[in-house]
């Protein structure tokens, strides 16, 4: 039998039904930046106007969940691994929407791709100017 994990929502095998639940909901994504500004400004040219702006933070809201630009102290210059945390933004059209963002100015980094021999799934990755990734995928 399969029910609905209590931390994630998603579907998880050995669970029973009166086994307690817990509503969890991943909403949003922080970039930290030492210059929020320009990562704002790149973001806008790709994404449009944010959708919030408040206290130095601004934020575009993606489907049901939010990325997120600020200050943060902690964080200096590029991103030293910038695999190691991906931003995917699902897209009924990757190829479309690549280009799209191709002229708005992203860093390609990955131009589409299908994950696998007659997939119908494709994947397109760009980096920001501080070299944090983020894809175009096909839902899944």
């Amino acid at each position: 039998m399969m029910t609905s994990s209590p931390v994630t929502g998603w579907r998880a095998a050995g669970r029973t039904k009166d086994q307690r639940e817990v509503a969890m909901n991943f909403n949003s994504v922080m970039i930290g930046s030492e210059d929020p500004k320009r990562l704002v400004d790149y973001y806008t040219k790709i994404l449009g106007k944010p959708a919030m702006s408040e206290g130095g933070y601004d934020g575009w809201q993606i489907g049901s969940g939010w990325i997120t630009i600020g200050p943060h102290d902690e964080v200096k210059g590029k991103n030293p691994t910038p695999g190691r945390l991906i931003l995917n933004i699902e897209s009924e059209d990757v190829k479309g929407d690549f280009e799209k963002f191709r002229a708005a100015g992203a860093k390609v980094v990955r131009e589409p791709y299908n994950v696998g021999e007659e997939s119908p799934y494709w994947i397109a990755t760009f980096a920001d100017p501080d070299d944090n990734y983020f894809q175009l995928m096909s839902p899944m």
